[in-house]
């Protein structure tokens, strides 16, 4: 699939950014070496990507526009990153929450971990706002400081919900 690649320094470290021509594919911590040929259309999305991080991280931007291209997650990982769209900005979900919402029975808490632990957007999928049961940080690409930070970041510019979600049944 024709894209376009792009790193971004940050106040949480190096991000690779990777776009196709519907949107963002990958927002990963550190620099990769992704290398698909650029489109115009890819590029388009990879600037809006920049722009609104820049905005984000400067804490000016609490919703994120650029479309996150999730075509190649499918099954029981899109259920889970789709119920993502319910933990806004400023708000953090448990596990297990996220997992009743995605519909999850028995060891659904985990699997919401395998899936943040696989998400291809982080941070414009905010799998940082998935927390312990017990308010714990647990587990990041980025590593727990990062995670940490964004969540600081998002506490520091408070939403006009409260910060724990208590995700629909």
């Amino acid at each position: 699939m024709p894209g376009a690649v792009a790193t971004l320094d940050s106040p949480v470290g190096p991000l690779t950014l990777a776009a196709s021509d519907a949107g963002l594919t990958h927002l990963v911590f550190g620099s990769r070496d992704l290398a698909p040929p650029a489109t115009p259309a890819a590029m388009r999305w990879l600037d809006v990507a920049r722009d609104e991080l820049a905005a984000y991280f400067q804490g000016r931007l609490r919703t994120f526009t650029v479309p996150a291209d999730l075509e190649r997650v499918t099954g029981e990982r899109r259920a889970i990153l789709d119920a993502l769209v319910h933990v806004g900005y400023g708000e953090t979900a448990s596990y297990g929450a996220l997992a009743v919402a995605a519909g999850l029975d028995g060891d659904g808490a985990r699997r919401v971990g395998v899936a943040m632990a696989r998400n291809p957007v982080a941070i414009v999928v905010p799998c940082h706002r998935v927390i312990g049961s017990d308010g714990s940080l647990t587990g990041y690409g980025g590593g727990l400081a990062a995670k940490r930070w964004l969540l600081d970041l998002e506490a520091a510019q408070p939403s006009d919900r409260p910060g724990q979600l208590a995700l629909p049944l």
